[in-house]
């Protein structure tokens, strides 16, 4: 999802695509659209690549993130899971293109572009069949707003699972509509769109270890907090009630994944193979890595622990998939799934706060994790950005992420409580959201 194809480490990809890389200054002045937009120049095969990366990504969360939170929690809240992936989906992709869009990826007078974007193609205004963004002027701009818009969506719907089973779904409307304008664009435009944590601060996000993993998972771990735990927490079974949803809920991340990954490099190239194969690569050392310490400890691998692994795997790779070789990503999963396993079961365990799908555990540590090792582990020789790349850039970059996230949750949550309410009743809860919020069950 980063500006693979602009030579800046602004949005921190090695260009993708060279024609790119031109002086985005004159194409405006030539083209007299909008600020951030530029005459396209049809590649068509980058254009079917990118089709298909986003029909990936919106998969991952319909139905796989759906599936894959939909199977860990109890049977009485199953339906309720889905709705709220439902939901986010339909929430996100109205604001993106009303306003959402122009905030994160439009231009503004300088100085106030180093903060958010501009209200210049609000609801889409400008946006023709010839036009592109001047981060990838080979692609239709509606396409390159659909593909960002499938990343809007994912953000929010991993929150949902710190907060399973006990917030009240009009809450969780409500929250999704402000974080996503309050938190995720702003975080967006700083990181990806020309603002101050890319552009000045040099910060390498790949594909969205800050904006979308650490991002989401700290708003997790506030709203987890700020709710406080489910009735019954560490006394009754909360055991997931069908581990086979979360397994093939977790196959379907895995697939949508590459285009998450691979897609960011916004172009059909040898950069974008890279990232694939980084991203299977890291997976798949990621189970390794949650399931060891798992087997050790418990004597027994379970599959949960298995497609979790899969997972912190994947999100650790995230930010790190065009910057390193295949033997990072060796690297950058098995740390990444031993990171997240302890984190979901030690640091939970000590701190008793209820994570209830370790959507902190696994997508705010395992981002963390993958951003700081992208530092480490970048090869100049797959990415050329890789050369800048420092600790401390990426550790402050984070910093950032993780205040601004914290605080404007925090806030919502705030809003949210002296508007809809945020949390169900004990009777509701006892009961289950799907027939205390939706009047429906499984069976009928």
């Amino acid at each position: 999802m980063t500006a693979a194809t602009v030579s800046s480490a602004a949005q921190a990809a090695a260009p993708a695509a060279p024609e790119a890389a031109s002086s985005v200054s004159a194409s405006v002045e030539a083209f007299s659209g909008l600020a951030h937009q530029v005459k396209l120049e049809l590649n068509a095969g980058d254009t079917a690549f990118m089709i298909l990366s986003t029909v990936l990504v919106l998969f991952m969360t319909l139905p796989g993130l759906a599936l894959f939170y939909g199977g860990m929690v109890r049977k009485k809240n199953l339906l309720s899971t889905l709705a709220q992936s439902v939901a986010v989906s339909a929430v996100v992709t109205v604001l993106w293109i009303l306003v959402g869009y122009s905030l994160a990826f439009g231009k503004s007078a300088d100085g106030i572009n180093d903060f958010i974007g501009s209200f210049d193609a609000v609801m889409l205004k400008g946006v023709t069949l010839q036009t592109a963004h001047s981060l990838a002027k080979g692609l239709p701009e509606y396409l390159w707003i659909a593909y960002q818009m499938t990343f809007a969506i994912i953000t929010p719907a991993l929150i949902a699972g710190s907060i399973a089973e006990r917030m009240k779904f009009s809450a969780f409307v409500l929250f999704t509509a402000l974080w996503l304008l309050l938190v995720y664009v702003p975080i967006c435009h700083w990181v990806w769109g020309g603002g101050f944590v890319g552009a000045k601060m040099g910060v390498l996000d790949f594909a969205g270890g800050a904006v979308v993993h650490v991002n989401s998972g700290v708003a997790g771990l506030v709203a987890a907090l700020v709710l406080g735990k489910r009735k019954g927490f560490g006394r009754d079974n909360m055991a997931p009630h069908n581990l086979g949803y979360t397994m093939i809920g977790s196959a379907m991340l895995l697939v949508g994944w590459i285009g998450f990954n691979a897609g960011s490099v916004w172009a059909s190239n040898e950069l974008a193979a890279v990232a694939m194969l980084n991203t299977i690569v890291a997976a798949m050392t990621g189970i390794i890595g949650w399931t060891l310490p798992e087997w050790i400890e418990r004597k027994q691998p379970t599959l949960l622990g298995l497609v979790s692994g899969l997972v912190a795997g994947l999100v650790a790779i995230t930010p790190a998939a065009g910057f390193v070789n295949p033997t990072g990503a060796l690297a950058i999963g098995l740390f990444g799934g031993v990171a997240c396993y302890f984190a979901s079961t030690y640091v939970k365990n000590m701190f008793k706060y209820d994570d209830s799908l370790d959507a902190f555990g696994v997508h705010g540590v395992g981002g963390f994790v993958g951003a700081i090792l992208t530092a480490v582990f970048a090869d100049e020789s797959i990415n050329a950005l890789g050369k800048d790349a420092t600790v401390l850039k990426q550790f402050l970059g984070l910093v950032v992420v993780i205040a601004w996230s914290a605080v404007f949750t925090f806030l919502i949550l705030m809003i949210c409580k002296y508007t809809t309410g945020l949390r169900v009743t004990d009777e509701e809860e006892i009961e289950g959201l799907d027939m205390s919020q939706h009047g429906e069950t499984l069976h009928g």
